[in-house]
């Protein structure tokens, strides 16, 4: 009987199906892993932004967590949208708890500019949820919002990772795609670098890049691999599925996290 890695994502639901949840299960059958969930929130999301989000009470995220770490196990987890102080605090006491590698997407706003994260809740990210964190994939504004460092050009990426990395985080994935020219990203644990770069797609549909790539990243652990080939392979099903992102209601799309079952249908 064939044995797949499981992988946990803790994040909120997006009713359009776009990025959180369900761009993290989409990502991990994709990958070739068994998806599990923990919801942390429910947003009413469609392509034009985000209308309203609830939280769910952290007693109901603990018993979601304990049900299915204590039973099915896990080889992996992936964090996502964790918006309050309380919800951060007590995914972090579990996380602490737990044997397997984590990736931390420390997500403070939506593609759309929504914000997802209360500003009360910045320290307990610093100090509690990062610690926990293998590989944390800040895109440049949650670096901004984390560690007051702005990134304007690629030789900024360095100080960017730097400054995370003191909240201790294992590996830190500084995410460049904001910046002009190809979309460049610096993986780092302080003494090595690895810089992924990525021709640029012409592309607006996007929706779902960072949930997609932290997934892929989660999934590639959960299979073995260790950080550097995870995060390369996830740099690589993530700009395949940007550039086979399609349109969907009147705003911005998602990328196709189905992108290889297509190309092996054609």
């Amino acid at each position: 009987m064939r044995i797949l890695p499981c992988v946990l994502t803790v994040a909120g639901s997006d009713s359009g199906g776009g990025a959180g949840i369900q761009a993290d299960l989409k990502t991990m059958l994709a990958l070739g892993v068994h998806g599990m969930s923990v919801l942390t929130a429910v947003t009413a999301q469609n392509s034009l932004g985000v209308q309203g989000a609830w939280d769910l009470p952290v007693e109901a995220v603990r018993a979601q967590y304990r049900s299915v770490v204590d039973d099915i196990g896990v080889q992996a987890v992936k964090t996502g949208m964790l918006s309050s102080a309380d919800l951060v605090e007590t995914v972090a006491e579990l996380l602490a708890g737990t044997d397997a590698p984590v990736v931390v997407d420390p997500v403070g706003v939506s593609k759309h500019g929504d914000p997802l994260l209360a500003t009360s809740a910045l320290e307990s990210v610093r100090t509690k949820l990062l610690p926990t964190a293998t590989v944390a994939t800040p895109n440049l504004d949650e670096v901004a919002q984390l560690t007051g460092v702005r990134v304007e050009s690629e030789a900024d990426l360095p100080r960017a990772a730097g400054a995370l990395l003191e909240f201790g985080p294992r590996w830190v994935l500084v995410k460049g795609g904001h910046l002009p020219g190809d979309a460049v990203d610096l993986l780092t644990d302080g003494t090595q670098e690895h810089w992924l770069r990525a021709p640029r797609h012409d592309n607006r549909h996007t929706h779902g890049t960072g949930c997609t790539l932290a997934s892929a990243i989660a999934s590639g652990l959960a299979k073995g691999l260790d950080v550097p080939q995870a995060v390369s392979a996830a740099k690589e099903y993530v700009t395949e599925a940007i550039a086979a992102g399609f349109a969907l209601g009147a705003g911005i799309g998602p990328v196709d996290h189905g992108w290889r079952l297509r190309n092996s249908q054609e």
